[in-house]
């Protein structure tokens, strides 16, 4: 799951430009800003840019199809897409010829499908056309059926979506229809817990003021409400359904586009224009709730994944990439390099059968009929037979067990129960088969927080009120075994904070802070209550635009201070069983800028108090006086920071009447100003919010999800590095970041503008600034957000700018004590500056070529600068924002990444790395669907990655080094044999030898290794990450191994073969064997031997199973050796079976069995010295550098630098970051509390058509 961007309620705060109101007119009954002042969106911009060409009118598809764009030369086609999804590769007609077109860009499959070409011309065939046809076939087959598996899943999945059920506007009623009849300019109705079908216009909806809740839950995988509301004009004109079959109004906008929390557009409607903005929009993924029912219209559609999709959230989930492993990318070059190889060695081949042809015709000039073409065709003739004959060293083989191999590894991923999550019943799933080895390379894991790191469940954990800490009471002394609220018929019997004494406190009423602090906590916030359940009227439902406040609204709530209800200027409050009505006389809400949310209220006894909460770092500084509870509270809000909790400060003030009426009216001023209204508030709401008296701090805690440090902990020395991509605020993202240890207190950790002068300084100190002893022996990390990242990075720059800026005038205004964080900043960055000899003057200015330039090498500086660090954190990034900071990572390191994720906005990212992990939770699957492994937990990628990752990395790097071995072992005897036969190209072993000897007689043990093959136990790699790096440094198979492997084959054929040869050659009588057959079964049977001793020293995880492939390869051997060399088949075929009883004939002689042991054991006694000796003398001469360097310190002391945003390094405040802008404006108009003259509930009535309803009424289809 992600965190995204997106505000409860959208800002439109933007400043206002003259000249244009006679085009876009500011329309008093039509308000659609949510923000906290109101302001509208300005389209200055919309003539001069080109990108507002979208152009939708309702209810006209005649009009929508008229459309048409360019895709080629004269092709055009319509503009609009249906919402028909297709994310399949393959359908029925395209599969055979794409999927064979995909296999062929192999490079091995291509040089296999030249040499059977090759093989089925006679003249220059050597092996039979069946030896290499039939395990291409399969091998194809085999691919082919694994990715039309894969395939027809996705074929499955688009299916169920297109076939959801949704209501359009059919004429003059709703009809029901699915998703993929929809088009752009249909009017749909949905109704409560319905699915957006994609980008709409909301027009009017049931809710007063046409609002809209909505959960985005399968977007962003937040579980807090989202509001979106309707134009004015359409809620009051669009209230009945004949009206919306009449709507004709066109809505001109930008393009498609990716960025999901943008949108610019206008409504054009009986000759007056309305602007339009993402307050407006209803985007598809997102689940209606608290609405009973809601129309919109279709703006943005989607279509096919090749022609391209247009709604936002499919233009965030990125295009399927083609995923190829690191060994397989090798594997390419290499089957290049083999192919080179094996041709230079045919042409000297050819060249010595040309020298030995023409020497012989000169001899024997009496036999020049049996050469009747010339000596340059016949070398021609020879050059391909040898080709044929040595294609073999590139084994068909190795690929086809390759599959099984991987099939395997995948398989023993599924069923391992150790990563079985049980509360949701999700096993381990491995949905891709050609990654394993990937999972044991990987250095940097890119995460997501929320739903990834997080349970993204926020729990009321401990208080202190007047200097005292509340925790929860422990299991073993005062907690009671039954629900200690049971008294409260309003509590809800979920909150899991039991304290006796304070809630001892709280029942006798006797301590006036006490009654404070839960008095403020109920009443000082902007949670809605819903309609309560009609069988449980006493049971409250909350809607909050904060996780964090409904979390302090349910705890006061269970203590006894119960919010009831609210109207537009009161708060009803159940004050332990008596019900009291405050009076609201101001909200002053939460923005970033403040921190702080305050709540000026008259009580029922008539005198004035404001509420209010927020940082630590803003409310201390207001504070009346600072004593000794003050300090106490200090203490305790660092106690709290050290166990990550999220802490809030609470505070309050008595107000007098005459400080009131004259505040009130600046207050008033202040709001009717045109001009710097939002400076003007923030000032006004600066003087009251002085002299607070504080009540205490609340600590809440964003559960992490089990293990997830201990998890970080070992994948970091895995040598891992762990980057977090989140759209959340960035003082949230810290303080999970220090909650899950991935972050530490002795890390430095740069903001901004530290990274731009570190970067703008990177190329002035020939580039190695980075490289510096002082920067590489602290400990540094890297937190940053995507506006920053924007301008920075120019491969980020490619995707279009919003076409409307943001300007946030609140942050215009600098709150009391910006001067001195200012300060602060200014010192901590000349320290920083000598620390790391910067300068501290910025570089001068350049024109705009060498700035591009510069910008392109800043980039590359960024990622440098970034993978020195120990940990990042990028907040505020959107989900195309992810998936690039994943690319500009591979594009520059050419590392192995992984991204795991759990929601819709993690899809992108999960594509584009090299491994993609979707967690399997209650927010949806659409990251599981686009995963290549699938974990129900965070904790369980330990276990992924540093065992099964690890030990199928090891496996096939070991199955790759032997494979090639045993064939340059067996296959490089041709060519010897090839210089004592004239060059002719005559194979030297027998045929069924050379069909049998990949299949049956040495495949066992080497497929046992792909499979089986265990360096350590699992508990060992989960004791010692650190045997992690060997898959990182890529030290199991590399070119360094491959030439290895190639030479100990070679000298292998060579021992082998010459010593064959040499005993050979002066014996004579029965026990000779130096006639071809006898020759070829002691050279093939030396040759099996002693791959055979090879694969008994390389095997480290020895079981029945390993003995009995080993036995049974060798029994292979001699039972099909046995038959094929039998008299009865001879007698059926000669030519086919010409090797009549030789091998019984060598076998029958104890001198020639002298010789294969005598060849075997030349082949195995000095790798095994080599292999026992050379590890000895490496750890020895470790052990020796290790005395001589002595103890060292890793991290060295630096000097400390003052940190800017927290008054205290150790005391975080994240709550007032991660509370979003809530509803006090709706509240306060009374937007959110009336209902207007829209469209009423008595449309649901009217929206089907009545033969539609019995189909309506169907059960709902699950997610």
């Amino acid at each position: 799951m992600g965190d995204s961007p997106g505000r409860g309620a959208p800002e439109r705060r933007h400043k206002a430009q003259p000249g244009r109101a006679r085009k876009y007119e500011w329309r008093p009954e039509g308000p659609t800003s949510m923000g906290s002042l109101g302001q509208r969106e300005d389209l200055q911009d919309e003539d001069r840019n080109s990108a507002f060409t979208w152009k939708v009118q309702a209810n006209n598809r005649a009009y929508n199809g008229q459309f048409k764009e360019k895709v080629i030369l004269c092709w055009q086609r319509k503009k609009y897409k249906t919402n028909v999804i297709r994310t399949a590769k393959y359908n029925f007609y395209s599969f055979l010829p794409l999927n064979l077109y995909e296999q062929f860009h192999r490079v091995s499959n291509l040089f296999f499908l030249i040499i059977i070409i090759l093989q089925s011309i006679p003249d220059i065939s050597t092996l039979p056309w069946f030896s290499l046809s039939t395990p291409m076939v399969c091998l194809l087959f085999i691919r082919a059926t694994r990715d039309l598996v894969d395939d027809m899943g996705r074929h499955k999945s688009d299916r169920a979506i297109n076939n959801r059920p949704c209501q359009i506007l059919m004429g003059k009623s709703f009809k029901q229809k699915k998703w993929q009849d929809l088009c752009v300019g249909d009017v749909v109705c949905l109704r409560k817990d319905n699915i957006v079908p994609a980008d709409m216009l909301l027009l009017a909806s049931t809710e007063p003021s046409s609002l809209c809740y909505v959960e985005t839950v399968d977007i962003d995988g937040e579980t807090n409400l989202k509001f979106r509301q309707a134009l004015m004009v359409t809620h009051k004109e669009l209230a009945t359904i004949k009206k919306m079959a009449s709507f004709q109004g066109t809505v001109t906008c930008e393009a498609p586009n990716s960025r999901m929390h943008h949108f610019v557009g206008c409504l054009e409607w009986n000759d007056k224009k309305y602007s339009l903005d993402i307050g407006n929009l209803l985007l598809r993924g997102c689940r209606i709730r608290n609405t009973d029912t809601c129309y919109g219209l279709v703006i943005y559609a989607d279509g096919y994944m090749f022609v391209g999709f247009d709604t936002k959230i499919m233009k965030n989930c990125g295009k399927i990439h083609l995923k190829r492993t690191k060994l397989d990318l090798l594997m390419n070059k290499l089957v290049v390099v083999i192919f080179i190889s094996v041709v230079l060695v045919c042409l000297v081949l050819a060249f010595g059968f040309g020298f030995s042809v023409k020497e012989f015709k000169d001899h024997h000039y009496y036999l020049s009929g049996v050469h009747g073409s010339s000596v340059a065709a016949e070398s021609f003739f020879v050059f391909w037979s040898f080709l044929i004959l040595l294609s073999v060293t590139i084994p068909m083989s190795m690929f086809i067990l390759s599959e099984f191999i991987y099939l395997g590894n995948s398989v023993f991923i599924d069923w391992d129960v150790q990563m079985y999550y049980k509360p949701q019943d999700v096993p381990a799933k491995a949905r891709s088969t050609s990654l394993n080895d990937h999972l044991g390379q990987v250095e940097y894991i890119f995460s997501d927080k929320t739903g990834t790191l997080t349970q993204n469940i926020l729990t009321f954990n401990k208080c202190c009120i007047s200097g005292r800490v509340y925790g929860p009471d422990s299991e073993a002394t005062t907690r009671p075994k039954e629900n200690p609220y049971l008294w409260n018929k309003f509590a809800d019997g979920k909150l899991l904070f039991h304290n006796a004494a304070l809630l001892h406190l709280v029942r006798t009423n006797g301590d006036e802070a006490v009654r404070e602090f839960w008095r403020l906590l109920a009443i000082c916030h902007t949670v809605m209550v819903r309609e309560s359940p009609r069988e449980r009227p006493d049971q409250l439902l909350y809607q909050a635009a904060s996780p964090d406040e409904g979390a302090l609204v349910t705890a006061a709530r269970n203590f006894g201070y119960v919010f009831l209800s609210r109207t537009q200027d009161t708060v009803t409050i159940m004050e332990l069983g008596e019900e009291r009505v405050y009076q609201v006389l101001a909200i002053m809400d939460f923005n970033s800028t403040r921190k702080r949310m305050s709540v000026l209220v008259r009580k029922p006894e008539g005198a004035i108090c404001l509420y209010t909460k927020g940082a630590d770092t803003v409310i201390f500084e207001r504070l009346h006086r600072r004593g000794a509870m003050e300090f106490a509270t200090e203490e305790a809000l660092a106690a709290f920071a050290q166990e990550t909790l999220r802490t809030l400060c609470l505070a309050y003030r008595e107000v007098a009447e005459d400080i009131y009426e004259d505040w009130q009216q600046r207050h008033q001023e202040a709001s009717l100003l045109l001009q710097n209204r939002a400076q003007a508030l923030q000032q006004v709401y600066n003087e009251m919010e002085q002299d607070l008296r504080l009540l205490g701090a609340t600590a809440i805690e964003d559960r992490l999800q089990d293990g997830v440090p201990e998890t970080i902990k070992c994948l970091k020395k895995s040598n891992i590095k762990i980057w977090v991509l989140t759209g959340d605020k960035q003082e949230t993202a810290v303080n999970i970041g220090f909650a899950c240890e991935l972050l530490s207190e002795n890390m430095l950790i740069l903001e901004e503008k530290e990274i731009s002068r570190i970067l703008e300084t990177y190329w002035e100190n020939s580039n190695n600034l980075l490289t510096r002893e002082s920067l590489s022996q602290v400990k540094l990390a890297l937190v940053i957000n995507g506006d920053f990242l924007d301008k920075l990075l120019v491969s980020l720059r490619k995707e279009p700018r919003a076409l409307a800026q943001n300007v946030n005038m609140d942050e215009a205004w600098q709150e009391l004590g910006q001067s001195r964080r200012d300060f602060l900043y200014a010192r901590r960055l000349s320290l920083l500056c000598r620390r790391f000899g910067l300068p501290l003057a910025a570089p001068p200015a350049q024109d705009s070529r060498a700035r591009r330039s510069s910008e392109v090498l800043q980039e590359r500086a960024f990622v440098d600068l970034a993978s020195k660090c120990q940990a990042v954190i990028c907040c505020r990034v959107t989900p195309k924002q992810k998936a690039l900071i994943v690319a500009l990572v591979k594009k520059y390191h050419q590392v192995v990444t992984l991204a795991i994720g759990d929601g819709a906005n993690d899809i992108n990212m999960i594509k584009t790395a090299d491994v993609g992990v979707g967690l399997a939770g209650q927010e949806g699957m659409q990251a599981v669907q686009n995963s290549d492994f699938v974990l129900g937990q965070f904790c369980f990628l330990q276990r992924l990655l540093l065992v099964h990752g690890r030990w199928s990395y090891v496996r096939i790097c070991k199955f790759l080094r032997y494979f090639f071995y045993k064939s340059m072992a067996s296959m490089m005897v041709q060519v010897w044999f090839a210089c004592y036969n004239g060059f002719t190209g005559q194979p030297l072993y027998e045929g069924w030898f050379l069909a049998l000897f990949n299949l049956l007689y040495s495949t066992l043990p080497v497929l046992y290794i792909g499979l089986f093959e265990q360096d350590v136990s699992a508990e060992q790699s989960l004791e010692k990450p650190e045997l992690y790096v060997v898959g990182q440094k890529d030290e199991l198979f590399n070119y360094w191994v491959f030439v290895q492997a190639i030479a100990h084959g070679v000298t292998t054929s060579l021992v082998n073969f010459f010593m064959t040869l040499w005993i050979s050659r002066d014996t004579a009588g029965p026990a000779s064997f130096s006639d071809h057959q006898s020759f070829a079964v002691v050279v093939a049977l030396s040759c099996l031997l002693s791959i055979t001793m090879e694969v008994i020293l390389i095997i480290k995880y020895w079981t029945a199973l390993c003995v009995a492939t080993i036995l049974l390869s060798l029994g292979f051997y001699a039972i099909m050796t046995t038959t094929t060399q039998s008299f009865w088949l001879f007698r059926v075929s000669p030519t086919t079976f010409p090797f009549l009883y030789a091998d019984l004939s060598v076998m029958s002689s104890p001198s020639i069995l002298l010789v294969v042991l005598l060849s075997v054991s030349i082949n195995t006694f000095p790798v095994l010295a080599l292999r026992v000796i050379f590890p000895a003398l490496k750890e020895l001469r470790a052990k020796e550098e290790k005395v001589e360097e002595g103890p060292s310190e890793e991290i060295f002391t630096m000097e400390p630098l003052p940190h800017v945003h927290r008054e205290s390094r150790a005391r975080r405040s994240s709550y007032a970051f991660s509370h979003r802008e809530g509803y006090a404006n709706l509240i306060t108009q009374g937007t959110i509390l009336r209902r207007g003259p829209g469209v009423s509930s008595d449309i649901a009535s009217e929206s089907l058509d009545p033969s539609d309803e019995e189909a309506a009424s169907s059960p709902k289809e699950s997610q």
